[in-house]
């Protein structure tokens, strides 16, 4: 059994990623101490493993948790595409060392085709695809899918500038010194839900709330959010919070 101290050192996570990947669902330890402390087993770490090989592909925290929780879920089939992937991008590393001891052998060697890394990023996005399409059952993935199929540029433009409008909300809240308790920024919270209901998929107060803790807890998420301001991501996610206490 492992700590999540450790297990935080051992996988790269935070140990706020781990304890929301808990709060989420997404990562249950297998013991909870009587003192509180979450212990990881090898049920635990098997499925940890499952989540970093899909996050090495890319996928959102959201899309995993549906894709190992679907009942249909193929481990087996799952760790073959993985496995082949990672051949792949093997096979792409030592042309890349082989590459570079030639030159530095003195050959005059002016190939630049070992750096092409499309066969490699196709056959990722095709594999992303497949388990989305096999496993990725959630109904507001679907329906946000449905719905932006039929987006052309202008559409994403308007989605594009009506969510920078919805951080701008909770943004000016911020500069004018309020709190995530505050009334401003409870509407803040109100109009992002709105936001992404108009443009994707319907954000009951269960997604948003579930939405709210992927800010603070995916480190993707929080960079994002936070290049707009430092700390947004926890204000939005606070706002959310006191927002959903109506």
């Amino acid at each position: 059994m492992k700590t999540v101290n450790e297990v935080a050192k051992l996988s790269g996570l935070t140990v706020r990623a781990l304890h929301y990947y808990d709060e989420t669902g997404l990562l249950k330890p297998d013991e909870v101490t009587s003192a509180g402390y979450r212990m990881y087993g090898s049920t635990a770490l098997e499925r940890l493993q499952q989540i970093l090989f899909f996050r090495e592909l890319g996928f959102e925290l959201k899309e995993i948790k549906a894709i190992i929780d679907n009942p249909s879920f193929d481990k087996n089939e799952a760790l073959l595409k993985h496995r082949e992937l990672l051949k792949m991008k093997k096979a792409h590393i030592d042309g890349l060392i082989e590459l570079t001891d030639s030159v530095m052998r003195g050959e005059k060697n002016m190939s630049i085709e070992e750096f092409n890394k499309t066969e490699m990023e196709n056959a990722k996005e095709k594999y992303a695809q497949e388990a989305k399409a096999k496993w990725g059952d959630t109904h507001a993935y679907k329906q946000s899918e449905e719905k932006t199929a039929k987006y052309g540029s202008q559409d994403w433009n308007v989605a594009q500038a009506a969510g920078e409008e919805a951080y701008a909300r909770f943004i000016s809240v911020m500069n004018d010194g309020g709190s995530p308790q505050s009334e401003a920024a409870k509407l803040a919270a109100k109009g992002w839900q709105e936001y992404i209901s108009k443009y994707f998929y319907d954000c009951t107060d269960v997604i948003l709330e579930s939405l709210a803790q992927m800010y603070v807890g995916d480190e993707r998420f929080t960079e994002n959010i936070d290049s707009r301001k430092p700390g947004l991501a926890s204000f939005m996610s606070d706002s959310i919070g006191a927002y959903l206490k109506k």
